[in-house]
C-alpha cells in the first residue's frame, strides 16, 4: 500500500455505528402496518434518493412516508423514528482518524440527508464535543450537499477531480457491496467493510496504519 496516499471513508456503519433495523422497530411501534413493507414499497419509487440528493427537504420526505402510514403520528415521533438508527461514535476511530490524518489525506464521502446531519452533529458534539466531522478530514460531502449519490460513477468523479487525487493511489472504504462497486468501476482500490468487522481492524489488515 506504500502508492496510496488518500483514503475515502463512508460514514454510516464504518464511522458511526448504525442499527437500520432499530428505525423499522421504532416505526412499528407507531404505525399497525408493518413498516418493513413500506420501506420495500418507497424503495421502489425515487424518494430516499430525491432525500438522500437533497432534492426534497424533510417535509416533503416526511409527509411522503405519512401517507404509508395507518395511524396518524406527530412529526417529533417522524423523527425520532426516521433518526432511530443513528448511534454512536467510538472514539477509537476518531483516534484512528487523527493518525491516519499524518500519512494520508482523508475524506469522507456519505449518502446522507439534513435531517440526519443534524442528529449525527449533535451526537458528535455531545460525545465528543466536536461540532462536526470536519476536524477529521480535508473534506466532508454529504449526498444531499452535492445533488449526487453512490453508488453513481459521477460522485466518485467529482470527488476524485475536485481534490486533484488519482483513481489509482486512493482507497475507499464502505459498507455497502454497491458502492464499493460503483468505486472500483472509476479505478479506486475500493475495499468492503465486513459487518462483523471494525474499521480499524480493516485498515491495519490494509497495513495503512
Amino acid at each position: 500500500m506504500s502508492e496510496i496516499k488518500n483514503i475515502i471513508f463512508d460514514l454510516g456503519g464504518v464511522i458511526i455505528n448504525l442499527d437500520i433495523p432499530k428505525t423499522i422497530a421504532e416505526f412499528n411501534k407507531l404505525s399497525q402496518k408493518p413498516f418493513e413493507s413500506i420501506y420495500t414499497q418507497l424503495q421502489q419509487t425515487p424518494i430516499f434518493d430525491l432525500f438522500d440528493k437533497g432534492q426534497i427537504n424533510e417535509t416533503e420526505f416526511f409527509a411522503e412516508i405519512k401517507k404509508h402510514l395507518t395511524t396518524p403520528i406527530t412529526n417529533k415521533q417522524m423523527l425520532d423514528a426516521w433518526n432511530a438508527m443513528l448511534l454512536d461514535f467510538p472514539i477509537h476511530r476518531l483516534e484512528m482518524l487523527n493518525e491516519l490524518k499524518k500519512k494520508y489525506r482523508l475524506f469522507l464521502l456519505s449518502n446522507t440527508n439534513e435531517t440526519h446531519i443534524t442528529c449525527f452533529e449533535d451526537a458528535l458534539y455531545a460525545q465528543h464535543g466536536y461540532k462536526n466531522l470536519e476536524p477529521f478530514f480535508e473534506k466532508v460531502y454529504y449526498s444531499c450537499r452535492i445533488n449526487m449519490r453512490k453508488p453513481d460513477s459521477d460522485i466518485f468523479e467529482y470527488v476524485l477531480h475536485e481534490n486533484g487525487l488519482i483513481a489509482s493511489e486512493t482507497i475507499f472504504i464502505d459498507d455497502s457491496p454497491q458502492h464499493v462497486e460503483g468505486a472500483l468501476k472509476t479505478g479506486i482500490k475500493a475495499h468492503l467493510l465486513a459487518k462483523e468487522k471494525d474499521v480499524k481492524s480493516l485498515i491495519e489488515q490494509l497495513n495503512l496504519l
